[in-house]
């Protein structure tokens, strides 16, 4: 980043200024106050609303600082007002969790607030090396944090798995990266794009296409390169599995965006059949594999799996149409897998980890408000009316079948029906198995905040989407989406 930046810019990078000192701000917090949970949590919340009304305080900027590294335009300010968010619910759900685990609150605050630091910068940089960067801050957070659990064998088993797989995959992306520069001369997206204008056949681009895609792949965990999630999501904190399945998700998919969205337009042809088969293979395996679990938080992750490929439809539509069904979905999608999540950690005792499916046994008797939201959430991620998911799954399929892509359209709904097979088994065990004895399971404030935000949030875009969609539209606009299209088949 150059030296003396102006003052318009130091403005436009308030988000991340405020984010950063807060990150510090909790270390000094942690050590003189390790004990205090609550203020450890309140401090993380506190910074995080004063994040979110930094970014909103700049609503409808549209600018190019630090040297065109970022961007400040309505698809950055779009992504992280999700973000922020999901963070803000991820730690109003952690309070309970830590308590029952027994942990310090103080360094997982800390790294939540680094890995949504990291995000933010994803979704603005118009440069690989920014890009490369907000990757790096994220995902070695996501490491940390998904073995926090230190006693747990689970929890340290996933994140061995998860750093090896994602520096590999890491390795593979930035080969990639370097061929679009080597051929270009640059690392700026906007910069690249129209030096590829004239040269969509060239073999180097074609491989860092391939390359770009597995890397990127591997972190929206699209089928083949989705292996890892399992694991990690059933052995990592139940929080930061919510936090990881959609925030990292939904980080990954601005960056792919930006990426072939503005740096590649030249090769749509190429990148759209690859993003399609991958979108058809992703639906399928995720939700084929979900049919078989028996631990919630693994078949939520295959589940996560098929939802990835659901999103990944809008980019292969390649319209500005497209891109703002997949916004709209990653936003509604966020609501209805935290949702889910929450009512897991609700089963979470000092005597029962809560994520087996026989643990939902009887949920209905026990905690009735806890069951209709769960059905609620279920309902949406298997794309029911009247909720989000289905709102989301429908500006989907009419975005792919506007575009041409009638066959992949077809596909996705044949999957989403496929999916309420494994979803409604969760609801047979919350309403029709024999109560179980043991502990009723109890809802904190802050936790029964994230139920509600979540199932109010899940219906309200179901029956009113109309100010969500008006953002995604504005987000995609900013993005220029339009000028990848590939054109109807």
């Amino acid at each position: 980043m150059p030296p003396g930046l102006p003052a318009s810019d130091l403005a436009h990078l308030l988000p991340e200024i405020v984010l950063t000192i807060g990150a510090l701000a909790m270390l000094v917090t942690d050590v003189l106050a390790p004990a205090r949970r609550a203020l450890l949590t309140g401090v993380a919340l506190a910074v995080l609303m004063a994040t979110l009304g930094a970014v909103v305080r700049d609503l409808h900027a549209e600018a190019s600082i630090a040297g065109g590294l970022l961007a400040v335009d309505g698809f950055a300010t779009f992504f992280k007002v999700i973000f922020l968010v999901v963070a803000l619910l991820t730690v109003l759900m952690s309070h309970r969790y830590l308590a029952v685990e027994r942990v310090s609150a103080g360094e997982y605050h800390f790294l939540i607030l680094c890995a949504t630091l990291g995000m933010m910068v994803m979704a603005a940089a118009t440069d690989l090396i920014s890009a490369f960067i907000g990757l790096e801050t994220m995902a070695v957070s996501f490491y940390i944090l998904t073995g926090y659990i230190k006693p747990n064998p689970r929890s340290n088993e996933a994140a061995v798995k998860y750093f090896l797989l994602g520096a590999f995959s890491l390795a593979i992306m930035l080969y990639g990266m370097s061929l679009l520069y080597g051929v270009s001369g640059t690392t700026h997206l906007l910069a690249m794009a129209p030096v590829f204008a004239g040269q969509a056949h060239d073999p180097r681009l074609l491989l860092a296409v391939v390359l770009i895609v597995a890397g990127l792949g591997f972190k929206i965990a699209a089928a083949p390169f989705h292996m890892w999630a399992p694991d990690v999501y059933e052995g990592a904190p139940t929080p930061i599995t919510a936090f990881l399945s959609v925030g990292s998700k939904a980080a990954s998919f601005a960056m792919l965006l930006r990426i072939f969205g503005q740096g590649l337009p030249a090769l749509v042809t190429d990148w759209a059949l690859l993003f399609e088969v991958l979108a058809i293979v992703t639906m399928t395996v995720g939700n084929v594999a979900a049919m078989t679990q028996s631990n919630i938080k693994r078949m939520l992750a295959y589940s996560s799996i098929a939802h990835a490929g659901y999103v990944l439809i809008g980019v292969v539509a390649g319209t500005t149409r497209g891109v703002s069904a997949a916004l709209f979905y990653l936003a509604a999608y966020a609501l209805m897998q935290l949702g889910a999540f929450a009512v897991v950690i609700l089963l979470r005792r000092a005597d029962a980890i809560g994520d087996e499916l026989k643990d939902l046994s009887g949920l209905s008797g026990r905690q009735p408000l806890a069951a209709f939201a769960m059905l609620l959430f279920l309902l949406s991620l298997g794309g029911t009316p009247p909720t989000a998911g289905f709102m989301g799954k429908f500006r989907l399929f009419a975005a792919a079948i506007d575009s041409g892509h009638v066959a992949l359209a077809v596909i996705g709904v044949l999957n989403s029906v496929l999916s309420l097979y494994y979803y409604l088994r969760i609801v047979m065990f919350m309403y029709q198995r024999g109560e179980v004895v043991g502990a009723e399971p109890r809802f904190t404030p802050l936790l029964a905040s994230v139920v509600a935000v979540a199932a109010v949030g899940t219906l309200v875009l179901g029956v009113y989407p109309t100010v969500l969609i008006d953002a995604a539209d504005a987000s995609a606009r900013a993005l220029g989406a339009g000028a990848t299209v590939a054109g109807p088949r």
